[in-house]
């Protein structure tokens, strides 16, 4: 059985528009492969293809494994496939600590909450537990955002440029942390974006077109 993320792209297609043809990736587990592109060239729409969340208007035609099992073909919550979108998307109705506690899978209560303040203090966010996300600056609610992909413990994970609302010296701490996370944890990751900085690993980058 092959381990990690395989995705066999045929073609990708938005409102009738082909975007894309023929590509095929694999991610092994742990291990991170970036997409560069132009904005408009359908990143974004592949990731959401992958998992599940795509708009009626995006036709994908292709297969998604992972770990050997075809899942593209399962509900969107059956993948295992976590996904941040370069929104952060937090819930207005709850604290940063809800926020990150939501997304912990069930076990004690206790081991939950020691994970939820061991994120906080990784994040560099150890006073904002208790804070309402709209008092968050964008780079703030962002970490947020990932530490709370992180919690959930998905099988893969797609990341939609998801360190460009930080700060440059921020911005290198969280993507060692979260390429650390990543490899620790053995979750297959996709990277899309427009810096050549966040590239985990020269010999994992498609350039698309290319």
């Amino acid at each position: 059985m092959t381990q990690g993320l395989h995705i066999s792209a045929r073609s990708l297609a938005v409102a009738g528009r082909v975007l894309l043809r023929d590509l095929t990736l694999h991610v092994p587990r742990g291990a991170v492969h970036t997409v560069m592109g132009e904005s408009g060239c359908g990143k974004s729409s592949l990731l959401a293809a992958i998992c599940g969340t795509a708009v009626e208007a995006v036709v994908f035609e292709g297969e998604v494994q992972l770990d050997g099992a075809r899942v593209d073909t399962r509900p969107t919550r059956e993948r295992g496939i976590g996904i941040l979108f370069q929104d952060d998307l937090l819930f207005a109705h709850m604290t940063v600590r809800e926020n990150l506690l939501f997304a912990v899978p069930p076990g004690p209560r206790a081991e939950r909450e020691a994970l939820v303040a061991q994120a906080l203090a990784d994040l560099e966010l150890p006073g904002l537990g208790n804070a309402d996300p709209a008092t968050l600056s964008g780079g703030q609610r962002s970490r947020v955002a990932l530490m709370r992909a992180l919690l959930a413990r998905p099988r893969a994970l797609l990341l939609d440029e998801p360190f460009a609302r930080l700060d440059a010296a921020l911005r290198g701490r969280m993507r060692d942390y979260v390429f650390t996370a990543l490899a620790a944890r053995g979750i297959p990751a996709l990277l899309v974006t427009h810096d050549e900085q966040d590239i985990a690993d020269s010999s994992r980058v498609t350039r698309w077109p290319g």
